[in-house]
């Protein structure tokens, strides 16, 4: 039998087609609870949703009557949350970051109030001043050993990183504090890149980890109403084009397993960071339409839930005999996408 030589093996190998690639799962990005009484999302069929909570929210009742409606409106209509762990939103502690005991201790009074929740991220933005310990990776790297250890039947992610210059040298020293362990799942926030149409931060992220990356915020931007001197293209059109390249090109990406589109709807025309798939005035816009032409079909919308049924929904939801904290503290700005770098 004659040999075939090792180069045209290879060239042959290399017309064969491809594996299949699962399409990611995709989700929705809000702080707000609105989109779960909506019937356009809840036409989606949408089975994720992705919500940031402060560390130690369950320190303040009013944080904890914020989870309880949101959380609570999600399980109801069959949802799973990604909860994302964020800074804190008491007055002088945003940049306080927690020992991994600190955050331990608020992890399990989360977990004992929603036990039914298991998918969680480190942080959020983790790489960035002001967000997260972006001098500090060691310290998100402890953060999530010690999660991971109490809860080994939870999803963690080894946290939300931006795709800012900083993210693989961030992402590394993290990495070697884990010693050789490695988180299965990473978040990436594209702002910056996808809506110039770029993907190199989503192949460098992909070079640099073993495992699995979730997209936990990504959009097309509408406005961009901030101080930010970074120019990006926007606009209703654009945004939809975004959503279209995220849908199409990013979702065939192997080992892109999850994406989150940011957000459900804006809260008002003057929005530092509008992203949204449902402008202010309750219209849908263009985006929409390609997310909504974009999903696996059949798909199964979600049951129907009114205002009217809210109430009864967290009455019964939320356990009355895990009692929250009820130490008072003032109502802080919901957390937004930073000012962008300029790359």
């Amino acid at each position: 039998m004659r040999s075939v030589p090792l180069a045209l093996a290879l060239a042959a190998l290399a017309l064969l087609p491809a594996a299949a690639h699962a399409k990611p799962v995709i989700g929705i990005a809000d702080q707000k609870s609105d989109m779960f009484t909506d019937a356009r999302f809840q036409q989606l069929g949408v089975r994720t949703v992705r919500v940031a909570i402060a560390w130690d929210a369950m320190k303040t009742k009013w944080q904890v009557d914020e989870a309880d409606r949101y959380l609570a409106l999600a399980r109801a209509a069959g949802v799973n949350p990604l909860v994302t762990w964020a800074p804190s939103r008491l007055a002088g502690k945003r940049t306080k970051w927690p020992t991994a005991a600190q955050f331990v201790t608020q992890f399990k009074k989360f977990r004992v109030r929603y036990p039914w929740i298991k998918t969680f991220s480190t942080w959020n933005e983790a790489n960035y001043n002001g967000f997260g310990p972006w001098d500090k990776p060691e310290l998100a790297a402890k953060w999530w050993l010690a999660l991971r250890k109490a809860c080994t039947t939870c999803t963690i992610l080894g946290a939300d990183v931006l795709d800012y210059p900083n993210m693989v040298s961030w992402v590394r020293r993290f990495l070697k504090q884990t010693k050789g362990l490695q988180p299965k799942y990473w978040g990436l926030h594209n702002y910056v890149s996808i809506n110039r149409a770029q993907t190199y931060p989503i192949t460098d992220l992909l070079r640099t980890v073993k495992g699995k990356v979730w997209i936990t915020e990504t959009g097309g931007l509408v406005a961009k109403r901030n101080n930010s001197k970074t120019k990006l293209p926007q606009g209703k059109a654009h945004a939809a084009n975004v959503v279209k390249m995220l849908l199409t090109k990013v979702a065939k990406m192997a080992r892109i397993q999850r994406i989150y589109l940011y957000q459900w709807n804006s809260s008002s025309n003057v929005d530092s960071w509008d992203s949204a798939l449902v402008g202010s005035d309750g219209k849908v816009r263009p985006a929409y339409a390609q997310l909504l032409v974009r999903l696996p079909v059949p798909r199964t919308p979600l049951p129907a839930l009114s205002e009217v049924q809210v109430a009864g929904i967290i009455a019964h939801e939320v356990p009355a005999s895990v009692p929250p904290g009820t130490a008072p503290a003032p109502l802080l700005p919901a957390l937004a996408p930073p000012p962008l770098p300029t790359r």
